[in-house]
């Protein structure tokens, strides 16, 4: 199940979360999120119980997107321990993603 996230529970859901926290920062318009859906969702389930992807609408976040300085969709911020990790901007393949994702568990 994929978690949508808000400016209300970016703190809990991202910078509180014990486990590691892959945000893709998109948006409904965007042709180039509708094709990183497929490659998430697989991601996803690949990763269950060690890492959560979550999703935020940048249209509806403005107050985390601003912080973050979020300027092209999709941008991908990987989190560990409520800090950035590492970032992927654009659509990136399955493969590149879970090799992120892998370094983001070590």
């Amino acid at each position: 199940m994929q978690t949508t996230l808000t400016d209300a529970n970016f703190q809990k859901e991202v910078l509180e979360n014990l486990e590691p926290v892959l945000v893709e920062f998109g948006a409904d318009w965007s042709g180039a999120c509708e094709m990183l859906a497929p490659i998430l969702a697989q991601l996803r389930e690949e990763f269950n119980g060690q890492i959560k992807i979550a999703r935020l609408d940048v249209d509806a976040c403005v107050h985390v997107v601003a912080e973050y300085g979020i300027q092209e969709v999709p941008t991908l911020l990987l989190f560990k321990n409520g800090q950035v990790f590492d970032q992927i901007i654009g659509v990136a393949p399955r493969q590149v993603i879970a090799t992120k994702l892998r370094a983001l568990l070590n």
